[in-house]
């Protein structure tokens, strides 16, 4: 599905025309379920091309160097570097992303410390929610 919505501007406009209004009614959804104090995190990972980062009281974004994004693809996923360059030139500009960001956190480095730099922007969001 990849490779016919990435590679044809119109496919990839209607199939966001489908889902993203679904993802956002579940967004509605888990929020009203949730406790109150609770701290709800969504995975968007077109959160910065659907125009709505401003609905959310804080926006986290992982970032990492194009270059570094598109190694990551092709060796971890098994892309080519054409199929990697042709995602990125669909979704928003790294600038874009960091824009929206109320939080940015570094990808540079390694799993562990992705995952401990990702843990305490968690906790701070965490104790301002209580």
């Amino acid at each position: 599905m990849g490779q016919l919505v990435f590679g044809d501007e119109g496919a990839r406009r209607r199939l966001e025309a489908i889902v993203h209004p679904l993802v956002f009614e579940r967004i509605n959804a888990l929020e009203a379920a949730a406790a109150d104090g609770a701290l709800v995190v969504h995975d968007i990972p077109l959160l910065a091309e659907s125009g709505r980062a401003d609905t959310f009281d804080a926006v986290i974004v992982v970032d990492a160097p194009a270059e570094v994004q598109r190694e990551r693809m092709v060796r971890d996923r098994g892309w080519t570097r054409e199929d990697a360059e042709a995602r990125m030139a669909a979704q928003a500009t790294r600038e874009q992303r960091r824009a929206i960001a109320t939080h940015v956190i570094d990808n540079t480095g390694s799993l562990q410390e992705l995952r401990a730099k990702v843990t305490a922007v968690v906790e701070e969001l965490a104790e301002r929610s209580s």
